[in-house]
């Protein structure tokens, strides 16, 4: 039954934006062999969650017979929210617990949402892992190694199933990018530029929230978890993309997702080096995470520093000229994922090439959005 499952899980996809828990929960070993539903907890009822998850969600459990049960959420607003709305959008009855130590001792789900703050990502799927219970699981999974490596020694010794949510590994787009790539037309990749840039002062601020939230209303310490102990902070809480420990600002939410297709495309698991700097350069709200950063990326195989490529990735807050795009360099053209089209702008012509012996090299144009790709893992 457990093999079944499993090749199942391989075989199987339904995602809406950044969400596939139609094939992620352990209770599909009861399920192939029964009519019972596989129930599903809500691990903090964020933003994200409302606004995505949950209708990504309600899309497909009926189909893939799903059924929110639980939320776990710190804040007693939370949980009251998460209830009205999941019994409007999903027409489910959900019972709150106050944290997830509760939740699990209930023993009531089969599989859990995590969207809670991104700090605690890693450390709530050990938690998962360590009461049998499958996950989906926001990004960035962790925002220090030590919170990653737990995380994935938890999930290996329990042998849950575990993803991670970056929505673009469900774009049909990029599927035929990385085919297209993998087919070798695109040729070796030799630069990739990226950009994450917005003109938004209140971009992860929550103004209002921070004066109605009150310490005795959540769990402070729980919050916290693992990061070094310090007095209340209703902007820690709520605006904690802004803070370091609790997470990375830029790098975690936006170039987490960039970045992540360079390695599927490439095949490469990390850079062989890179460099950063950034700074608070207009925002000065008290915020410590950067509002405008750049990177430099060098990646190649380890054994051999001739071969290899450069990415180049930098985000603002202070001027959105730009706007968001990837764009993959070869010597014959490029591959640009804001347009979805290949096309052979900048790639080697004729007058350049015969000058040194060498043939043209001219991408044919065509338009990712319209290649006929199956979405599958």
């Amino acid at each position: 039954m457990e093999n079944n499952r499993r090749s199942f899980i391989k075989k199987t996809v339904l995602s809406s934006g950044a969400i596939m828990l139609g094939t992620t929960a352990k209770s599909y070993s009861r399920i192939l062999g029964s009519n019972d539903r596989v129930r599903v907890g809500i691990i903090g009822f964020s933003n994200r969650c409302r606004g995505s998850l949950v209708p990504a969600f309600v899309k497909h459990q009926e189909a893939m017979n799903f059924e929110f049960v639980a939320v776990s959420d710190l804040w007693n607003r939370r949980r009251e929210e998460a209830i009205a709305h999941v019994k409007e959008k999903a027409g489910s009855t959900i019972t709150a617990y106050r944290n997830n130590e509760e939740l699990y001792e209930a023993d009531v789900v089969d599989a859990v949402v995590i969207s809670t703050a991104d700090f605690q990502h890693a450390l709530h799927t050990v938690q998962a892992a360590e009461a049998g219970v499958d996950a989906y699981v926001e990004k960035p999974f962790a925002e220090t190694m030590a919170d990653a490596r737990a995380g994935l020694a938890a999930v290996k010794e329990a042998g849950i199933i575990v993803q991670i949510g970056s929505q673009r590994r469900s774009g049909a787009n990029y599927h035929a990018a990385k085919q297209y790539i993998d087919s070798g037309k695109f040729g070796d990749i030799v630069s990739v530029d990226m950009t994450w840039n917005v003109n938004q002062p209140g971009r992860w601020r929550l103004p209002q929230l921070t004066k109605e939230i009150k310490e005795s209303d959540t769990d402070w310490k729980r919050y916290l978890m693992n990061r070094p102990y310090e007095a209340w902070d209703p902007r820690k809480y709520l605006e904690y993309r802004l803070f370091w420990p609790f997470s990375s600002g830029i790098p975690g939410q936006w170039m987490a997702h960039q970045i992540d297709t360079v390695h599927w495309f490439s095949g490469l698991d990390h850079p062989r080096s890179v460099a950063a700097n950034g700074g608070i350069y207009l925002w000065k709200d008290g915020r410590k995470n950067y509002d405008t950063m750049t990177a430099v990326f060098d990646y190649g195989p380890l054994t051999d520093p001739t071969r290899g490529f450069q990415v180049v990735y930098s985000s603002r807050f202070t001027n959105s000229a730009g706007g968001t795009k990837e764009i993959y360099y070869s010597n014959a053209g490029e591959l640009n994922l804001k347009s979805n089209k290949v096309t052979p702008n900048g790639g080697l012509v004729e007058r350049h090439a015969s000058k040194m012996g060498m043939q043209p090299t001219q991408l044919e144009e065509f338009d990712l959005a319209s290649s006929d790709v199956q979405v599958v893992t």
